[in-house]
């Protein structure tokens, strides 16, 4: 155990109000886990937890009345846990305990115990830290498992058995890789064999606590480190089957595709390295998920990935929905990039035209940026020739859309011409052909062939629509 003092460290008020209320009650008391753990790694943490050998509900409520108007007390009876929101801090209150689980469930059996069984029950030894509140041992810190050594060895370690650190809570396999990510740090052999002993574990999780620490996983600076663990653990083919999917090469004939899943790493750190959008980040991990489906060997192209940006689309919503995420406004940007990632080269290989730049900001709109970096990010190409040709046409895309936008912004480009006043004006009921020829004036309009004026566009549609087959298709 490590003898040391960290009075010094305890500068905020509030951690000589927990302790002088406890003792009044004649409870002992302590600060338990993040905040500890932070205090080596140098981060401010604003999250603090309080474990006591008694109530922590009793302990709560004795705080916030001595706080007054200053602390809002909340308190969760089932749990036996209560919260205190005071000034910018969330401060959690429980009474030590330790847990029993059965095999088909991640919510413990509670019983009453000792700070020793409190800090048993920790995920790992780096946060089953304590750091004691009561006037005479006020900063002692209690680390019955050496959880500082592992700090300054940079080790992820269950404090018991890995595998009944895992068996009982399946999670805490998820959170060893996401502070491992966070951290950079080294899951301890031992304790990554319990994880991938007990991988099948996951299943009993709920998609929404997996994505919160997926998503943690995704904001860290280098979110490749837990997607291959996650890979190597055994975890990501059970909760994440479609980015599972792009591993392995195959070959034909002595002609290989790239492994991409390994690209797809690299490209969400290029995209971490110059964006901390997270989903900017879902949309560089999900831009060629169709690869796989989309795979075919060509004797004289070689290998192929027909349209898988177009499929890829298209399962972006199958996928947020199967896996819980948010089916808003997040997902459909996502969707739009994964559809688009491929536009940005494309326009540049084309020679940068004004019709084909005025129809990637039009398509774009708002996200043009973010999907530039997207098409920038997925550059990873050890061919120097090609590297240096794909630059070149991005550098050239870049100049033109600012001249573009600075005289016409098409990012915020609406067609002239809605699909109600074609309804109306020539009696077409609902159908693909109203699509048509909006798209057939959006064309015009971006091709240069008429200017963007609701008259001009009117009078081309009426023209030319001669050309399409106007049907009363309902379907």
């Amino acid at each position: 155990m490590t003898l040391r003092n960290l009075k010094d460290k305890l500068t905020n008020p509030i951690f000589r109000t927990v302790g002088e209320t406890a003792d009044r009650l004649g409870l002992e008391v302590y600060v338990v886990g993040g905040f500890v753990r932070d205090i080596f790694l140098g981060r401010h943490s604003a999250d603090l937890d309080f474990v006591t050998v008694g109530s922590g509900i009793s302990l709560a409520r004795a705080v916030a009345d001595r706080l007054g108007k200053k602390g809002r007390l909340t308190v969760y009876s089932t749990y036996g846990t209560a919260q205190i929101r005071h000034r910018d801090m969330e401060l959690e209150f429980v009474g030590a305990r330790k847990e029993s689980y059965t095999r088909d469930s991640r919510n413990p059996i509670v019983e009453d115990g000792t700070l020793d069984d409190d800090q048993k029950r920790r995920d790992f030894t780096i946060n089953a830290m304590a750091i004691c509140l009561n006037e005479k041992r006020f900063g002692d810190l209690v680390d019955p498992f050496d959880g500082l050594a592992d700090l300054e060895r940079r080790i992820i370690r269950t404090p018991l058995d890995p595998d009944v650190t895992f068996s009982d809570d399946p999670l805490r396999m998820m959170r060893a890789i996401r502070f491992a990510t966070q951290l950079e740090f080294e899951i301890l052999p031992a304790t990554f064999e319990g994880i991938r002993r007990n991988a099948g574990r996951i299943d009993i999780i709920t998609k929404e606590r997996i994505n919160d620490e997926l998503g943690k996983i995704m904001r860290s600076r280098r979110p490749s480190i837990g997607f291959r663990l996650l890979d190597e653990s055994g975890l990501l083919e059970r909760i994440m089957p479609e980015v599972y999917a792009l591993k392995g090469v195959d070959t034909v004939g002595g002609r290989a595709h790239k492994d991409n899943f390994l690209h797809t790493l690299k490209v969400v750190d290029n995209v971490a390295e110059r964006s901390d959008n997270e989903w900017l980040r879902w949309a560089a991990l999900l831009h060629d998920i169709a690869k796989p489906v989309t795979k075919k060997w060509d004797n004289t192209l070689g290998w192929t990935f027909h349209n898988h940006n177009f499929i890829g689309e298209r399962m972006v919503p199958r996928i947020f929905q199967s896996m819980k995420m948010p089916m808003n406004e997040k997902m459909k940007y996502v969707q739009k990039l994964v559809g688009l990632h491929m536009r940005p080269q494309q326009v540049g290989e084309e020679g940068v035209s004004d019709s084909g730049v005025r129809r990637l900001l039009t398509d774009a709109g708002e996200d043009v940026e973010d999907l530039m970096i997207l098409a920038e990010s997925d550059l990873t190409s050890r061919n120097p020739v090609k590297v240096k040709s794909a630059l070149d046409g991005f550098m050239a895309l870049r100049e033109r859309m600012k001249e573009i936008i600075a005289a016409d912004d098409y990012r915020k480009w609406k067609n002239p011409i809605n699909g109600h006043e074609i309804m109306e004006r020539l009696g077409i009921p609902p159908s693909q052909e109203i699509s048509r020829l909006k798209q057939m004036v959006k064309d015009a309009i971006l091709d240069g062939e008429i200017p963007n004026d609701h008259d001009a566009a009117w009078n081309y549609l009426v023209e030319h629509m001669g050309n399409l087959t106007v049907g009363c298709d309902n379907g």
